[in-house]
């Protein structure tokens, strides 16, 4: 595990089991991003499977247009990825390293419902936010499949904190893809 430090003192606030919720709870000073979505698919159990692979094999940053440099093939505690952000040839990359994930649980190869798979990672010195964000397919206890993304941040600099506007955007505009990639995850289609 890398000694680097994170970019932040508030860690570990993205790990939430199942039966915690993800509103509330939150550290105070940063901006805050909670969303979720239900994906309806006949097949709940087996879209939850793709999903969870999707999130924890990086394929949900890859489908949202991100270039993912990790040190390993799928998130575990202690990885550390970088994602580039920009057009072409202008990337900004964005180191971050993994601080938990949860694989599925499964019974008999079946998801257990009542479970969230996925991870959260925390940023790295050259990251343009200071933060945390987790990323989770979570299969409820009456078999619902949802995708769930928790983020908090501020800006790393004064250059990033000047873009303001612009900065909200690009995140936003990230997250809405994350979104369409784990519909399409879940599907079998991304």
């Amino acid at each position: 595990m890398s000694k680097r430090p994170l970019t932040y003192p508030d860690a570990g606030f993205t790990q939430r089991s199942y039966s915690q919720p993800l509103e509330g709870g939150w550290p105070e000073g940063y901006r805050l991003v909670l969303r979720s979505e239900l994906i309806d698919v006949p097949d709940h159990a087996a879209a939850f499977l793709r999903l969870a692979e999707g999130v924890l094999g990086w394929d949900l940053h890859r489908g949202s247009g991100l270039r993912v440099a990790a040190s390993t093939p799928r998130a575990a505690a202690g990885v550390e990825m970088a994602s580039g952000v920009g057009l072409g040839p202008l990337r900004w990359q964005a180191p971050c390293r993994v601080l938990w994930s949860a694989e599925p649980v499964l019974n008999g190869g079946l998801p257990v419902p009542g479970q969230r798979a996925g991870f959260g990672y925390g940023t790295l010195r050259g990251h343009p936010e200071a933060g945390e964000e987790g990323f989770y397919a979570e299969l409820t206890a009456d078999g619902r499949l949802f995708f769930r993304v928790a983020a908090y941040s501020r800006p790393a600099n004064w250059f990033v904190a000047a873009g303001g506007p612009a900065n909200r955007w690009t995140q936003e505009l990230i997250t809405r893809r994350y979104f369409r990639t784990a519909r399409r995850l879940a599907e079998g289609t991304g």
